[in-house]
């Protein structure tokens, strides 16, 4: 009892050694960590230095004046920052006052009204900076900003994203929400009364939606192009909106009467009478007998196989009761670039839209409206990227059969690729074409002319429609790799043969077809054993 009674005693003084001990090692440790100044160099007291207490207390003051020095500097160093930085924002006040921003945004609050008039007097600018209402002056080709197409059901992409895919649903919720509020914006415009007219107005819904262009410039907003059907056959209603980054606005609404808008196609051709015969058959049944507003100029180099050539288009024309055509033969080297330009000049009637076509490009009634739509003289030009197909013996190679040319062409990543890189198939006014100039007459065969046309376009203040379109396909044909290239030059001619000969997943599959076979046989005999 009394052991457990001292030891309770004893206890608080303990506990009191302990912190002074503490204590005594903090400042130690403080003391000999503390980067020492110039002419201070304190130190721990000694043997004939006052006692160890008074020396402890004379250091801590010490420190603590230290300290309370130091927060006095920062103090005064705030202040002067704090000076600082108001005379900056009188400064800045007074630029202001000097030089006001042209729309005057200011969004002050307590005058709600004013804020509101301002921040859409911004909104407006943005549209005014945008390639709304006309081209922009651009230094590249790798400047202009694509345009996306969709339909109802689905969008065609370029930026395919890890998908792959070049058309796809908008399976993307900020994407599917978006173009669904576009397309009921536009119909909720449509449907509203002019206010002028005292017949009862149509009705649209989205059913009467065709089909919708739009690109999305990154620093001004988002530019949506729909087209609906209009009252009559080949008559449409077209809705321009903008979002520049906010809530969407109406651009325009026209309507868009394409009745008596003629299509003057222009093909160079030599030689290649067999790929003539079934372009012709394309011809036949999408431009004469679906859509009827057409032309078509031919312009032959040489004269062999120009025989063969000719029968075929006279043959089209009687039993197809078709007189809209030119034939002019050039008995000199083959120039695409010359071709076209020769056919375009060659016509002589009202200004017309000319589709820049080759022999082994297939077309559908729908683009030839999207040609129309897209073009506008002293406006627009029309580059749509068509869909390049792979070679239909690789493709469908696991078939009984190949399938017939419509039904092989289908848009999927597995049957070709989006051309990007190419721009040779283009639409514009004969006079937008007068006016830049032309081709460039000094490139000789294939290659070139289309990119120095497209670039004399840019450089323009025309606005370029670059857009993926669903009815403009490039049919596959083999491509010969001569000998008299150089090794480089084979190189990326056989490179470029690959690119166009099948997906990576199928020649893949062609790559390791010997491995896939001998895994086939060994599971096959597996199965027989067991």
């Amino acid at each position: 009892m009394m052991l457990r009674r001292g030891f309770i005693l004893f206890l608080p003084r303990l506990v009191g050694l302990l912190v002074v001990a503490c204590c005594s090692m903090s400042i130690v440790y403080m003391l000999a960590c503390t980067p020492k100044g110039d002419n201070q160099q304190p130190s721990l007291p000694r043997a004939h230095s006052p006692t160890v207490k008074e020396g402890y207390e004379a250091i801590l003051q010490e420190r603590e004046e230290q300290h309370r020095n130091y927060i006095i500097s920062l103090k005064k160093q705030i202040a002067q920052l704090k000076a600082e930085l108001q005379g900056r924002t009188e400064q800045l006040k007074n630029l202001q006052n000097q030089y006001p921003d042209p729309l005057d945004i200011q969004l002050d609050h307590s005058k709600q009204e004013q804020a509101q008039a301002n921040l859409l007097a911004f909104l407006r600018s943005q549209v005014d900076k945008a390639e709304v209402h006309s081209g922009v002056k651009l230094s590249t080709e790798y400047a202009a900003v694509p345009f996306e197409s969709f339909t109802l059901q689905k969008v065609y992409q370029l930026e395919t994203g890890l998908t792959r895919h070049p058309e796809e649903k908008p399976v993307r919720k900020d994407k599917r929400d978006e173009l669904i509020e576009v397309i009921e914006l536009a119909v909720g415009s449509l449907n509203k009364p002019d206010g002028v007219s005292k017949a009862k107005p149509r009705v649209y819904t989205a059913s009467d939606f065709v089909e919708g262009i739009y690109r999305t410039e990154k620093n001004k907003g988002t530019l949506y192009e729909l087209t609906f059907k209009g009252d009559g056959k080949h008559q449409f209603k077209k809705i321009v909106l903008f979002r520049p980054f906010g809530p969407v606005m109406k651009v325009k609404n026209e309507n868009v009467n394409m009745a008596d808008t003629l299509i003057n196609v222009i093909v160079p051709l030599a030689k290649r009478a067999s790929k003539f015969r079934q372009f012709m058959q394309n011809f036949r049944e999408m431009g004469i007998q679906q859509d009827g507003r057409i032309h078509l100029t031919v312009v032959y180099f040489g004269k062999e196989q120009m025989n063969e050539v000719k029968s075929i288009l006279e043959n089209t024309s009687k039993s197809a009761n078709f007189k809209n055509f030119t034939f002019i033969q050039l008995n000199e080297e083959f120039s695409r670039g010359k071709g076209l330009d020769v056919g375009a000049r060659f016509w002589k009637g009202n200004n017309v839209v000319l589709f820049f076509c080759d022999v082994d490009i297939y077309f559908t009634a729908e683009f030839l409206n999207s040609c129309r739509l897209n073009t506008q003289p002293g406006k627009k030009v029309f580059y749509p990227v068509l869909f390049s197909q792979y070679n239909p013996s690789i493709i469908y190679g696991h078939h009984d059969s190949i399938p017939s040319l419509e039904q092989q062409l289908i848009i999927k990543k597995e049957t070709g690729f989006w051309r990007d890189f190419g721009f040779g198939m283009t639409c514009q006014y004969r006079s937008d074409f007068i006016n830049i100039g032309g081709f460039d007459l000094d490139i000789k065969g294939w290659g070139g002319e289309d990119v120095h046309l497209y670039r004399k376009y840019l450089h323009s203040n025309l606005m370029v429609i670059r857009t993926p379109v669903r009815g403009l396909f490039h049919l596959w044909h083999e491509k010969q790799c001569l000998d008299e290239l150089t090794p480089e030059q084979y190189k990326m001619c056989m490179q470029s043969k690959a690119m166009n000969e099948a997906s990576h997943g199928q020649l893949g599959m062609l790559v390791f077809k010997q491995e896939i076979e001998t895994h086939l046989h060994r599971q096959k005999l597996r199965s027989k054993k067991t």
